[in-house]
């Protein structure tokens, strides 16, 4: 296992919303690592990731590598990935390829799955019925909303009826093509702070950026994860988490200044228009790209 001691150069690298520290460091052998560093309080949280990515070991990833304290917090070490942002690379990309890229990202996530949650958590219905509850809350009491928000909370409230009887497993938390990289033709996965346990399709929530961004890989990455066409109720569901994500997408993004805000905003006008105002739960862009 890598430590500090081990380390003789390192650069930052400013990316990423966590606010943690994060470096590419160089070993003694010349040897590139990802170094992660976190403010102390999360201690527990680095070391879960850590022993849960472990089990992850066959998986194209950011493999860790080592984990200990520091005077500035919680260092982990990870396997450095050369290659290039995916959300770079899929503009250039055929639609074939892209699809191609979207099935790989599909089965991976597939195998992240397969991890089983706690036996002793609640109900999904009772967990994610709470952060419904609670998103509409904040978004009724934000100070900005975005046309055809009826559409959405009135969707919302006649589906979530399809919680109930949900199956729960370990998530990724953020996987959309902005925490994937492609180096030597292979789709890596990174970041995995946002980890969760919750129900297998719920993420899928984040794919609305990989449909902003290649129509193709995000339908790649449907027919991937199910091997095919995915089952009937797969969509509705998959409306439903868009949904609430939109409902909780102004709250957050106020705080960030007004181009986050912009950014939620034509976000959602986007969504509204793939769903045809909520009156159909397979968005346009899948229809259009399998020709259904």
């Amino acid at each position: 296992m890598l430590t500090l001691q081990d380390i003789v150069d390192g650069q930052p690298i400013d990316k990423g919303w966590s606010g943690d520290q994060k470096y590419r460091v160089t070993d003694r052998d010349g040897c590139a690592h990802l170094l992660r560093i976190s403010p102390v309080n999360k201690y527990e949280h680095r070391k879960n990731i850590d022993i849960l990515l472990r089990k992850l070991d066959d998986i194209p990833m950011c493999v860790p590598q080592g984990f200990g304290t520091c005077e500035q917090g919680v260092y982990t070490f990870f396997s450095w990935i050369d290659g290039e942002d995916t959300e770079a690379v899929l503009p250039q990309m055929s639609p074939e390829e892209a699809y191609r890229l979207g099935v790989q990202a599909g089965r991976i996530l597939q195998r992240i799955h397969s991890i089983p949650a706690p036996s002793d958590l609640p109900s999904w219905e009772e967990r994610f019925g709470k952060k419904i509850d609670a998103k509409i809350q904040k978004y009724r009491e934000c100070p900005l909303h975005f046309a055809g928000d009826a559409a959405v909370i009135g969707f919302v409230e006649a589906h979530r009826a399809l919680l109930a009887g949900r199956p729960q497993c370990f998530q990724h938390g953020d996987y959309h093509v902005g925490n994937m990289m492609i180096g030597q033709n292979q789709l890596y996965i990174i970041d995995f702070d946002r980890f969760d346990y919750g129900d297998p399709w719920e993420e899928f929530n984040r794919i609305v950026w990989c449909a902003q961004l290649s129509p193709a890989f995000a339908a790649g990455r449907i027919d991937g994860y199910f091997d095919g066409a995915p089952p009937e109720d797969f969509f509705a569901l998959l409306a439903l988490y868009i949904s609430v994500n939109t409902l909780s997408s102004l709250p957050w993004a106020i705080p960030f200044g007004q181009q986050e805000v912009d950014t939620m905003l034509a976000q959602a006008r986007q969504i509204l228009q793939w769903y045809d105002d909520m009156q159909t739960v397979i968005p346009s862009w899948y229809r259009q790209y399998k020709g259904i």
